[in-house]
């Protein structure tokens, strides 16, 4: 492996909401009558103090505050973070700094306060335009506020925007998914991460399915649809759920999928750094906020610290590249795993099924894998 020439990204985890949604599996946490900002802030700069010598000598390449709801903090905390992360590691003079927003805590002097602070980014939460839609998803806001906020961020100076939007929710129909999307796209954005409403494991959602979720014809016929409409607007789609127009990608994001390495700092954050001596670390924070903030300066901070190695790092590796519809150079392959590609079982078998692109500079499915790509990525399981 070569960890000097991967890009180095910092995620960093706000923990709290006003109030958890019932589709969601993130770390989140209701928050607290009075939020500890000024101690969270110094236990996320001691977490990362603790984590620098593993990663001795790089640069930032792009900042993501993610929750939670990361705009429930104040300006002036997101200024001292960040301020903190200026003072321990270089960022790159052209980074990008997302902050993830709930359209419900939108505020035109929170927005210019964090892009004074060097957020350059914001994301929007906003799943759906359709006000009966997001009282079912448990949204704090509305389509009306949406909007408000969208336009309160644009005002404050942000000329990178994603609006995150959802399909096949509880009794939508055909003609609400588009008119969802003719919403954002009037909007638009430079961004839209557009994904399928899942039921994930140890969710309200999934311990009480909705009864009226489209079926799966329906879905898929929500997908090919909004999917035609996003390009003939101009947006590129670059990965499975992820469009953007020219020149607008998410770089946090395709550092992510292409398994680049990133730092991890908050309460149940990951992170994946690659060593010098060829190790590569997988690291997990304590999830419990009030836990990881007593914890912080000493070895609990961690909850989970593994080595990847051998077919593993095939698979984490496939398990992201494989999203992007253009795939990844060759190259990266060894310089961020330390293994021939040609020699794993699991691409010989992919080749032979005709999955993936046996003959090409980059490493991609073919139209087939990318259609089943769960399957795809089966041949790469140990």
């Amino acid at each position: 492996m070569q960890p000097a020439a991967v890009p180095l990204a910092l995620y960093v985890h706000l923990p709290w909401c006003v109030r958890k949604c019932p589709y969601c599996d993130f770390n989140s946490h209701q928050r607290p009558a009075s939020l500890p900002e000024a101690e969270y802030v110094e236990a996320l700069l001691a977490d990362l103090d603790q984590d620098l010598p593993l990663v001795a000598g790089r640069s930032i390449h792009s900042i993501f505050f993610g929750g939670g709801t990361p705009s429930l903090f104040s300006g002036a905390a997101i200024a001292r973070l960040l301020h903190g992360v200026r003072a321990r590691l270089p960022i790159e003079a052209d980074a990008e700094i997302t902050l993830e927003t709930n359209p419900g805590s939108a505020e035109f002097d929170r927005f210019e306060a964090y892009r004074e602070a060097g957020v350059n980014r914001i994301s929007f939460g906003v799943q759906s335009f359709d006000d009966e839609a997001l009282r079912r998803l448990g949204r704090i806001h509305g389509a009306d506020e949406a909007r408000r906020a969208y336009a309160l961020a644009r005002a404050a100076g942000y000329d990178n925007i994603n609006l995150d939007l959802m399909y096949a929710l509880p009794a939508q129909t055909l003609q609400a998914a588009l008119d969802d999307l003719d919403a954002a796209l009037q909007l638009a954005p430079e961004h839209i991460a557009h994904y399928h409403l899942t039921l994930e494991p140890d969710t309200v959602f999934a311990a009480r399915p909705p009864a009226d979720l489209p079926d799966e014809d329906l879905a898929i016929d929500m997908q090919e649809r909004c999917q035609q409409k996003l390009a003939d607007a101009g947006y590129a789609h670059y990965e499975v759920s992820a469009y953007a127009r020219a020149g607008w990608r998410s770089q946090h994001n395709l550092n992510y999928w292409q398994f680049g390495d990133y730092l991890g700092i908050g309460a149940g954050a990951h992170g994946k750094i690659s060593l010098d001596d060829g190790r590569l670390l997988r690291l997990a924070k304590q999830r419990t906020p009030r836990f990881y903030m007593d914890k912080v300066r000493d070895a609990l901070r961690v909850q989970e610290r593994r080595e990847v190695a051998g077919a593993d790092r095939c698979f984490e590796f496939m398990l992201n590249a494989l999203r992007l519809i253009d795939g990844v150079p060759r190259e990266f392959y060894r310089q961020r795993t330390g293994r021939d590609l040609d020699s794993e079982p699991g691409w010989q078998q992919a080749c032979a099924k005709g999955l993936v692109e046996p003959d090409c500079a980059v490493i991609k499915t073919t139209a087939l894998g990318l259609r089943y790509l769960n399957d795809t990525l089966g041949c790469f399981q140990a």
